[in-house]
Protein backbone atom coordinates (compact mmCIF):
# COMPACT_ATOMS: atom_id res chain seq x y z
CA UNK A 1 0.00 0.00 0.00
CA UNK A 2 0.70 3.48 -0.94
CA UNK A 3 2.19 5.76 1.96
CA UNK A 4 -0.93 8.19 0.73
CA UNK A 5 -3.23 4.75 1.63
CA UNK A 6 -1.87 4.35 4.81
CA UNK A 7 -3.26 6.47 7.48
CA UNK A 8 -3.01 6.01 11.38
CA UNK A 9 -6.22 3.68 12.09
CA UNK A 10 -7.68 4.66 15.29
CA UNK A 11 -9.38 7.86 15.54
CA UNK A 12 -7.82 9.14 18.47
CA UNK A 13 -3.93 8.60 16.85
CA UNK A 14 -1.48 11.56 16.20
CA UNK A 15 -1.39 12.81 12.78
CA UNK A 16 2.42 14.11 11.36
CA UNK A 17 1.90 17.96 10.83
CA UNK A 18 3.88 17.35 7.02
CA UNK A 19 0.88 15.16 5.80
CA UNK A 20 -1.20 18.01 6.69
CA UNK A 21 -2.04 21.63 4.91
CA UNK A 22 -1.59 24.46 6.65
CA UNK A 23 -4.34 26.55 7.75
CA UNK A 24 -2.94 29.49 6.43
CA UNK A 25 -2.76 27.16 2.71
CA UNK A 26 -6.13 26.48 3.18
CA UNK A 27 -7.57 30.30 3.83
CA UNK A 28 -5.50 31.35 0.97
CA UNK A 29 -7.10 28.39 -1.55
CA UNK A 30 -10.32 29.04 -0.48
CA UNK A 31 -10.39 33.08 -1.09
CA UNK A 32 -8.92 31.78 -4.47
CA UNK A 33 -12.05 29.07 -5.07
CA UNK A 34 -14.54 32.19 -4.05
CA UNK A 35 -12.62 34.51 -6.46
CA UNK A 36 -12.53 31.79 -9.43
CA UNK A 37 -16.24 31.28 -8.54
CA UNK A 38 -17.68 34.61 -8.95
CA UNK A 39 -15.55 35.35 -11.97
CA UNK A 40 -16.38 32.47 -13.75
CA UNK A 41 -20.01 32.48 -12.53
CA UNK A 42 -20.39 28.96 -12.42
CA UNK A 43 -20.33 26.28 -9.12
CA UNK A 44 -18.20 23.08 -8.72
CA UNK A 45 -19.66 19.87 -10.70
CA UNK A 46 -21.58 18.09 -8.04
CA UNK A 47 -22.15 15.31 -10.12
CA UNK A 48 -20.23 12.49 -8.63
CA UNK A 49 -19.40 13.48 -5.10
CA UNK A 50 -17.01 11.62 -2.74
CA UNK A 51 -20.04 10.35 -0.96
CA UNK A 52 -21.66 8.98 -4.06
CA UNK A 53 -18.70 7.17 -4.52
CA UNK A 54 -17.94 6.02 -0.89
CA UNK A 55 -22.31 4.11 -1.37
CA UNK A 56 -21.27 2.15 -4.41
CA UNK A 57 -19.86 -1.43 -4.54
CA UNK A 58 -16.16 -2.18 -5.72
CA UNK A 59 -18.16 -3.45 -9.20
CA UNK A 60 -19.93 -0.25 -9.53
CA UNK A 61 -16.44 1.86 -8.98
CA UNK A 62 -14.45 -0.34 -11.54
CA UNK A 63 -16.02 0.91 -14.65
CA UNK A 64 -15.58 4.46 -13.31
CA UNK A 65 -11.55 3.54 -12.62
CA UNK A 66 -11.33 2.47 -16.41
CA UNK A 67 -13.14 5.73 -17.50
CA UNK A 68 -11.08 7.47 -15.23
CA UNK A 69 -7.76 5.58 -17.20
CA UNK A 70 -6.65 3.97 -13.87
CA UNK A 71 -4.83 0.80 -14.39
CA UNK A 72 -3.71 -2.22 -11.97
CA UNK A 73 -6.61 -1.21 -9.88
CA UNK A 74 -8.44 -4.67 -9.09
CA UNK A 75 -6.82 -5.48 -6.04
CA UNK A 76 -7.29 -2.34 -4.51
CA UNK A 77 -9.34 -2.09 -0.95
CA UNK A 78 -12.71 -0.48 -1.87
CA UNK A 79 -11.12 3.07 0.26
CA UNK A 80 -8.06 2.86 -1.62
CA UNK A 81 -9.37 2.58 -4.90
CA UNK A 82 -12.09 5.49 -4.33
CA UNK A 83 -8.99 7.62 -3.20
CA UNK A 84 -7.57 7.04 -6.91
CA UNK A 85 -10.80 7.71 -8.68
CA UNK A 86 -10.49 11.06 -6.91
CA UNK A 87 -7.10 12.31 -7.07
CA UNK A 88 -8.10 11.19 -10.95
CA UNK A 89 -10.95 13.69 -11.57
CA UNK A 90 -9.80 16.52 -9.28
CA UNK A 91 -6.70 16.32 -11.42
CA UNK A 92 -9.04 17.30 -14.64
CA UNK A 93 -11.58 19.02 -12.29
CA UNK A 94 -9.26 20.64 -9.29
CA UNK A 95 -12.22 20.42 -6.89
CA UNK A 96 -15.10 18.21 -6.12
CA UNK A 97 -18.19 18.14 -3.40
CA UNK A 98 -17.46 16.08 -0.11
CA UNK A 99 -19.18 15.20 2.80
CA UNK A 100 -18.67 13.01 5.96
CA UNK A 101 -19.31 13.15 9.55
CA UNK A 102 -16.66 15.25 11.10
CA UNK A 103 -14.75 13.82 14.07
CA UNK A 104 -12.52 16.39 16.24
CA UNK A 105 -9.63 15.15 16.97
CA UNK A 106 -7.01 16.07 20.15
CA UNK A 107 -4.89 18.74 18.22
CA UNK A 108 -7.90 20.72 17.11
CA UNK A 109 -8.61 20.04 13.44
CA UNK A 110 -10.66 16.91 12.42
CA UNK A 111 -11.81 14.52 9.87
CA UNK A 112 -14.88 13.77 7.90
CA UNK A 113 -15.23 10.04 8.29
CA UNK A 114 -17.62 8.01 5.49
CA UNK A 115 -20.96 6.14 7.06
CA UNK A 116 -20.60 3.72 4.45
CA UNK A 117 -16.98 2.30 6.15
CA UNK A 118 -18.73 2.76 9.96
CA UNK A 119 -16.28 5.65 9.99
CA UNK A 120 -13.57 3.97 10.01
CA UNK A 121 -10.47 5.86 9.53
CA UNK A 122 -9.03 5.48 5.76
CA UNK A 123 -7.52 7.13 2.34
CA UNK A 124 -10.74 8.69 1.76
CA UNK A 125 -11.15 10.97 4.71
CA UNK A 126 -11.42 14.60 4.20
CA UNK A 127 -9.38 17.04 6.52
CA UNK A 128 -11.07 19.70 8.27
CA UNK A 129 -8.80 22.76 9.78
CA UNK A 130 -8.40 24.19 13.25
CA UNK A 131 -9.81 27.11 11.78
CA UNK A 132 -12.75 25.78 9.88
CA UNK A 133 -13.61 24.15 13.54
CA UNK A 134 -13.39 26.83 15.23
CA UNK A 135 -14.94 29.71 12.60
CA UNK A 136 -18.26 27.33 12.21
CA UNK A 137 -18.31 25.97 15.97
CA UNK A 138 -18.30 22.68 14.66
CA UNK A 139 -18.80 19.71 17.33
CA UNK A 140 -17.53 16.35 16.69
CA UNK A 141 -20.65 14.04 14.71
CA UNK A 142 -22.31 16.78 12.56
CA UNK A 143 -22.47 16.14 9.03
CA UNK A 144 -20.44 18.59 7.09
CA UNK A 145 -20.49 18.88 3.18
CA UNK A 146 -18.75 21.51 0.68
CA UNK A 147 -15.94 22.07 -1.59
CA UNK A 148 -12.79 19.54 -1.62
CA UNK A 149 -9.51 19.94 -3.03
CA UNK A 150 -7.06 17.07 -3.33
CA UNK A 151 -3.75 16.27 -1.32
CA UNK A 152 -0.52 18.16 -2.78
CA UNK A 153 2.52 16.54 -3.14
CA UNK A 154 3.42 14.97 0.56
CA UNK A 155 -0.26 15.49 1.60
CA UNK A 156 -2.47 12.33 2.57
CA UNK A 157 -5.37 13.15 2.70
CA UNK A 158 -7.69 15.83 0.82
CA UNK A 159 -9.05 18.78 2.24
CA UNK A 160 -12.31 20.97 3.02
CA UNK A 161 -11.70 24.21 1.18
CA UNK A 162 -15.15 25.44 1.80
CA UNK A 163 -18.40 24.45 4.25
CA UNK A 164 -21.58 24.37 1.83
CA UNK A 165 -23.79 22.45 4.61
CA UNK A 166 -23.97 21.11 8.28
CA UNK A 167 -26.57 19.06 8.82
CA UNK A 168 -28.62 20.04 5.69
CA UNK A 169 -28.64 23.57 7.69
CA UNK A 170 -26.48 26.89 6.34
CA UNK A 171 -23.70 27.25 8.34
CA UNK A 172 -24.23 30.37 9.58
CA UNK A 173 -27.05 29.07 11.68
CA UNK A 174 -25.41 26.85 13.78
CA UNK A 175 -24.21 29.14 16.05
CA UNK A 176 -27.30 29.65 17.90
CA UNK A 177 -27.28 25.87 18.37
CA UNK A 178 -27.81 24.58 22.08
CA UNK A 179 -25.81 22.03 23.23
CA UNK A 180 -27.75 18.80 24.01
CA UNK A 181 -26.74 18.37 27.06
CA UNK A 182 -28.74 21.83 28.04
CA UNK A 183 -32.20 20.80 26.06
CA UNK A 184 -34.15 19.88 28.69
CA UNK A 185 -35.16 16.39 29.25
CA UNK A 186 -39.06 15.00 29.43
CA UNK A 187 -41.00 11.87 29.99
CA UNK A 188 -41.83 10.39 26.54
CA UNK A 189 -45.50 11.84 25.11
CA UNK A 190 -45.75 11.21 21.22
CA UNK A 191 -45.76 7.07 20.32
CA UNK A 192 -44.20 5.43 17.70
CA UNK A 193 -46.62 2.98 16.44
CA UNK A 194 -44.91 -0.02 14.95
CA UNK A 195 -47.79 -1.96 13.47
CA UNK A 196 -47.84 -2.28 9.72
CA UNK A 197 -49.34 -5.15 8.03
CA UNK A 198 -51.69 -7.62 9.49
CA UNK A 199 -49.24 -11.07 8.93
CA UNK A 200 -46.33 -8.73 10.95
CA UNK A 201 -47.64 -10.36 14.41
CA UNK A 202 -44.14 -8.84 16.07
CA UNK A 203 -44.48 -5.09 15.85
CA UNK A 204 -47.95 -5.49 16.81
CA UNK A 205 -47.35 -7.63 19.71
CA UNK A 206 -44.61 -4.63 20.65
CA UNK A 207 -47.27 -2.14 20.24
CA UNK A 208 -49.69 -3.49 23.27
CA UNK A 209 -47.24 -5.16 25.76
CA UNK A 210 -44.72 -2.49 25.47
CA UNK A 211 -45.42 0.67 23.62
CA UNK A 212 -42.67 3.21 22.63
CA UNK A 213 -42.93 6.42 22.69
CA UNK A 214 -40.15 9.44 21.40
CA UNK A 215 -37.43 9.63 23.92
CA UNK A 216 -37.73 6.32 25.48
CA UNK A 217 -34.96 4.27 26.57
CA UNK A 218 -36.09 0.57 25.94
CA UNK A 219 -34.15 -2.47 26.82
CA UNK A 220 -35.03 -5.76 25.12
CA UNK A 221 -33.12 -8.44 27.45
CA UNK A 222 -32.62 -11.63 24.97
CA UNK A 223 -30.90 -15.02 26.04
CA UNK A 224 -29.28 -16.47 22.91
CA UNK A 225 -31.45 -17.56 19.42
CA UNK A 226 -34.56 -15.81 20.31
CA UNK A 227 -34.88 -13.60 17.60
CA UNK A 228 -33.81 -10.47 18.77
CA UNK A 229 -32.14 -9.57 15.21
CA UNK A 230 -35.63 -10.27 13.61
CA UNK A 231 -37.13 -8.38 16.16
CA UNK A 232 -34.72 -4.97 15.56
CA UNK A 233 -34.98 -5.35 11.73
CA UNK A 234 -39.10 -5.65 11.98
CA UNK A 235 -39.09 -2.71 14.81
CA UNK A 236 -36.82 -0.63 12.28
CA UNK A 237 -39.25 -1.47 9.18
CA UNK A 238 -42.11 0.09 11.12
CA UNK A 239 -40.73 3.22 12.17
CA UNK A 240 -39.37 3.45 8.80
CA UNK A 241 -42.49 2.83 7.06
CA UNK A 242 -44.29 5.36 9.55
CA UNK A 243 -42.94 7.67 10.41
CA UNK A 244 -40.34 8.48 7.34
CA UNK A 245 -38.82 11.98 8.87
CA UNK A 246 -37.22 10.05 11.44
CA UNK A 247 -33.54 9.50 11.66
CA UNK A 248 -32.52 5.95 12.13
CA UNK A 249 -28.96 4.20 13.08
CA UNK A 250 -28.30 1.01 13.34
CA UNK A 251 -25.34 0.40 15.52
CA UNK A 252 -23.74 -3.22 15.61
CA UNK A 253 -21.36 -3.66 18.03
CA UNK A 254 -18.84 -7.07 18.12
CA UNK A 255 -21.02 -8.61 15.45
CA UNK A 256 -20.34 -11.65 12.73
CA UNK A 257 -20.02 -10.22 9.45
CA UNK A 258 -22.29 -12.06 8.25
CA UNK A 259 -25.35 -10.65 10.91
CA UNK A 260 -24.09 -6.99 9.49
CA UNK A 261 -24.79 -7.56 5.66
CA UNK A 262 -28.10 -9.34 6.53
CA UNK A 263 -28.84 -6.21 8.62
CA UNK A 264 -27.87 -3.94 5.83
CA UNK A 265 -30.19 -5.82 2.95
CA UNK A 266 -33.02 -5.52 5.13
CA UNK A 267 -33.01 -2.94 5.75
CA UNK A 268 -34.64 0.69 4.14
CA UNK A 269 -31.99 2.99 2.43
CA UNK A 270 -32.46 5.73 4.56
CA UNK A 271 -31.25 3.44 7.46
CA UNK A 272 -27.81 3.53 8.42
CA UNK A 273 -26.42 0.80 9.30
CA UNK A 274 -23.08 0.86 11.49
CA UNK A 275 -20.73 -1.56 12.32
CA UNK A 276 -17.65 -2.91 13.93
CA UNK A 277 -17.30 -7.22 13.71
CA UNK A 278 -15.85 -8.95 16.21
CA UNK A 279 -12.28 -9.54 14.67
CA UNK A 280 -11.83 -5.65 15.48
CA UNK A 281 -10.16 -4.23 18.80
CA UNK A 282 -11.97 -2.85 21.20
CA UNK A 283 -10.80 0.37 20.88
CA UNK A 284 -12.51 0.34 17.32
CA UNK A 285 -16.22 -0.54 19.23
CA UNK A 286 -16.16 2.24 21.29
CA UNK A 287 -14.81 4.52 18.59
CA UNK A 288 -17.81 3.61 16.32
CA UNK A 289 -20.48 3.75 19.22
CA UNK A 290 -19.11 7.49 20.35
CA UNK A 291 -18.94 8.54 16.86
CA UNK A 292 -22.64 7.57 16.20
CA UNK A 293 -23.79 8.93 20.14
CA UNK A 294 -22.44 12.14 19.09
CA UNK A 295 -24.11 12.39 15.96
CA UNK A 296 -27.18 11.36 16.94
CA UNK A 297 -27.16 14.16 19.97
CA UNK A 298 -25.92 16.93 16.94
CA UNK A 299 -29.17 15.47 14.90
CA UNK A 300 -31.71 16.11 18.03
CA UNK A 301 -29.76 20.08 18.50
CA UNK A 302 -31.34 20.55 14.84
CA UNK A 303 -34.72 19.71 15.70
CA UNK A 304 -34.64 16.03 14.55
CA UNK A 305 -36.49 12.87 15.91
CA UNK A 306 -34.01 10.01 15.71
CA UNK A 307 -33.93 6.13 16.89
CA UNK A 308 -30.77 4.29 17.62
CA UNK A 309 -30.95 0.25 17.36
CA UNK A 310 -28.37 -0.71 19.61
CA UNK A 311 -27.23 -4.81 19.17
CA UNK A 312 -25.97 -4.91 21.50
CA UNK A 313 -25.24 -3.18 24.90
CA UNK A 314 -23.57 -5.85 26.44
CA UNK A 315 -20.84 -6.61 24.12
CA UNK A 316 -20.14 -2.23 23.87
CA UNK A 317 -19.94 -2.65 27.49
CA UNK A 318 -17.19 -5.42 27.18
CA UNK A 319 -15.82 -3.35 24.88
CA UNK A 320 -15.02 -0.26 27.31
CA UNK A 321 -14.29 -2.65 30.06
CA UNK A 322 -11.27 -3.90 27.94
CA UNK A 323 -10.39 0.03 26.83
CA UNK A 324 -10.48 1.63 29.69
CA UNK A 325 -7.57 2.43 31.83
CA UNK A 326 -8.00 -0.12 34.67
CA UNK A 327 -8.87 1.25 37.88
CA UNK A 328 -7.84 -2.09 40.15
CA UNK A 329 -11.05 -2.14 41.44
CA UNK A 330 -12.59 -5.51 39.82
CA UNK A 331 -16.30 -6.32 40.00
CA UNK A 332 -17.52 -9.97 39.62
CA UNK A 333 -17.37 -11.30 36.38
CA UNK A 334 -13.82 -9.71 35.76
CA UNK A 335 -15.47 -6.27 35.42
CA UNK A 336 -13.79 -3.16 36.13
CA UNK A 337 -15.76 -0.44 38.65
CA UNK A 338 -15.07 2.05 36.19
CA UNK A 339 -16.45 0.80 32.79
CA UNK A 340 -19.85 1.23 32.74
CA UNK A 341 -19.86 4.75 33.32
CA UNK A 342 -19.57 5.81 29.40
CA UNK A 343 -21.87 2.99 28.17
CA UNK A 344 -24.34 4.37 30.65
CA UNK A 345 -24.27 7.65 28.97
CA UNK A 346 -24.52 6.18 26.23
CA UNK A 347 -27.87 4.75 26.85
CA UNK A 348 -28.65 7.82 28.97
CA UNK A 349 -28.76 10.38 26.26
CA UNK A 350 -32.71 8.65 25.10
CA UNK A 351 -34.45 11.76 26.17
CA UNK A 352 -37.78 13.20 24.73
CA UNK A 353 -36.87 16.85 24.46
CA UNK A 354 -38.89 19.79 25.30
CA UNK A 355 -39.83 22.41 22.35
CA UNK A 356 -38.59 19.16 19.68
CA UNK A 357 -36.79 16.81 18.81
CA UNK A 358 -36.19 13.05 20.61
CA UNK A 359 -33.42 10.84 20.71
CA UNK A 360 -34.99 7.12 21.09
CA UNK A 361 -32.16 4.19 22.10
CA UNK A 362 -33.37 0.70 22.01
CA UNK A 363 -30.49 -1.82 23.20
CA UNK A 364 -30.55 -5.35 23.70
CA UNK A 365 -29.00 -6.73 26.84
CA UNK A 366 -27.67 -10.72 26.94
CA UNK A 367 -28.19 -12.76 29.13
CA UNK A 368 -28.21 -16.78 30.38
CA UNK A 369 -24.82 -16.85 28.00
CA UNK A 370 -23.04 -18.14 30.44
CA UNK A 371 -21.03 -14.97 31.16
CA UNK A 372 -20.87 -13.81 34.84
CA UNK A 373 -20.01 -10.33 33.38
CA UNK A 374 -22.71 -10.36 31.41
CA UNK A 375 -25.17 -10.86 33.98
CA UNK A 376 -23.64 -8.42 35.95
CA UNK A 377 -23.99 -6.25 33.15
CA UNK A 378 -27.89 -6.88 32.66
CA UNK A 379 -28.06 -5.89 36.37
CA UNK A 380 -25.96 -2.48 36.15
CA UNK A 381 -28.72 -1.90 33.61
CA UNK A 382 -32.08 -3.23 34.12
CA UNK A 383 -33.19 -0.06 36.34
CA UNK A 384 -32.07 2.60 33.86
CA UNK A 385 -34.22 2.30 30.60
CA UNK A 386 -37.89 3.49 30.90
CA UNK A 387 -39.02 0.27 29.00
CA UNK A 388 -38.41 -3.07 28.91
CA UNK A 389 -39.18 -6.22 26.82
CA UNK A 390 -38.61 -9.78 27.47
CA UNK A 391 -37.88 -12.55 25.21
CA UNK A 392 -38.06 -16.21 26.91
CA UNK A 393 -36.01 -19.28 25.54
CA UNK A 394 -38.98 -21.22 26.32
CA UNK A 395 -40.99 -20.01 23.28
CA UNK A 396 -38.35 -20.62 21.08
CA UNK A 397 -38.05 -23.92 22.27
CA UNK A 398 -41.53 -24.72 21.35
CA UNK A 399 -41.07 -22.69 18.03
CA UNK A 400 -43.27 -20.07 19.10
CA UNK A 401 -42.61 -16.78 17.65
CA UNK A 402 -42.24 -13.86 18.68
CA UNK A 403 -40.66 -15.22 21.82
CA UNK A 404 -42.38 -11.95 24.23
CA UNK A 405 -42.93 -12.76 27.51
CA UNK A 406 -45.96 -10.60 28.58
CA UNK A 407 -45.96 -10.39 31.60
CA UNK A 408 -42.31 -9.64 32.02
CA UNK A 409 -42.85 -7.02 29.17
CA UNK A 410 -43.50 -3.24 29.71
CA UNK A 411 -43.34 0.31 29.79
CA UNK A 412 -42.97 2.99 32.49
CA UNK A 413 -46.03 6.11 32.08
CA UNK A 414 -47.35 4.25 29.46
CA UNK A 415 -50.64 6.18 30.23
CA UNK A 416 -48.51 9.25 28.47
CA UNK A 417 -48.35 7.17 25.37
CA UNK A 418 -51.87 5.04 24.87
CA UNK A 419 -55.27 6.76 24.60
CA UNK A 420 -57.36 5.72 28.04
CA UNK A 421 -59.52 3.17 26.51
CA UNK A 422 -56.78 1.34 24.76
CA UNK A 423 -54.83 1.83 28.33
CA UNK A 424 -58.15 -0.33 29.82
CA UNK A 425 -57.96 -2.62 26.97
CA UNK A 426 -54.43 -3.06 27.25
CA UNK A 427 -54.87 -4.05 31.34
CA UNK A 428 -57.61 -6.19 30.77
CA UNK A 429 -55.29 -8.12 28.01
CA UNK A 430 -52.52 -8.22 30.91
CA UNK A 431 -54.93 -9.87 33.50
CA UNK A 432 -56.03 -12.50 31.01
CA UNK A 433 -52.64 -13.56 30.52
CA UNK A 434 -51.79 -13.31 34.02
CA UNK A 435 -53.10 -16.72 34.69
CA UNK A 436 -51.53 -18.67 31.49
CA UNK A 437 -47.60 -19.75 31.66
CA UNK A 438 -45.64 -18.31 28.83
CA UNK A 439 -46.24 -20.46 25.87
CA UNK A 440 -49.86 -20.39 26.90
CA UNK A 441 -49.90 -16.92 26.97
CA UNK A 442 -48.25 -15.88 23.83
CA UNK A 443 -49.78 -19.13 21.63
CA UNK A 444 -53.56 -17.51 22.98
CA UNK A 445 -52.67 -14.06 22.10
CA UNK A 446 -51.11 -14.87 19.08
CA UNK A 447 -54.11 -16.71 17.69
CA UNK A 448 -56.60 -13.88 18.60
CA UNK A 449 -54.36 -11.58 16.79
CA UNK A 450 -53.99 -13.50 13.76
CA UNK A 451 -57.58 -13.19 13.15
CA UNK A 452 -58.16 -9.62 12.98
CA UNK A 453 -56.54 -7.00 10.87
CA UNK A 454 -55.13 -4.38 13.04
CA UNK A 455 -54.39 -3.96 16.64
CA UNK A 456 -57.45 -1.54 16.99
CA UNK A 457 -60.19 -4.07 15.45
CA UNK A 458 -58.47 -6.81 17.71
CA UNK A 459 -58.84 -4.48 21.15
CA UNK A 460 -62.81 -4.02 19.55
CA UNK A 461 -63.35 -7.71 19.59
CA UNK A 462 -61.86 -7.56 23.71
CA UNK A 463 -64.53 -4.66 24.37
CA UNK A 464 -67.31 -6.80 22.92
CA UNK A 465 -66.13 -9.98 24.30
Amino acid sequence: MTPQSNPPRHGNASYPSHILPSDEELEREARELEAAIKAKGTEIDDSITIGLLQKMTVEELAPIADKEGLSEFHNLPKQDLIFKILKARAAKQGLMIGEGTIEIMQDGFGFLRSPEQSYLPGPDDIYVSPSQVRRFGLRRGMVVSGAVRPPKENERYFALLRVDRINGHDPRDVKDLPNFEDLVPLHPEERYILETTPERIETRVVDLVSPLGKGQRALIVAPPRTGKTVLLQQMAAGITKNYPDTKIIVLLVDERPEEVTDFKRHSADTVEVVASTFDEQSSRHVQVAEVVIEKAKRMVEFGDDVVIFLDSITRLARAYNADIPHSGKIMTGGLDANALQRPKKFFGAARAIENGGSLTIIGTALVDTGSRMDEVIFEEFKGTGNSELHLDRRLVEKRVYPAIDVSASGTRREELLMDPKELELAYKLRKILADMNVVESMEFFKSRLVKTKSNAEFLMTMSLG
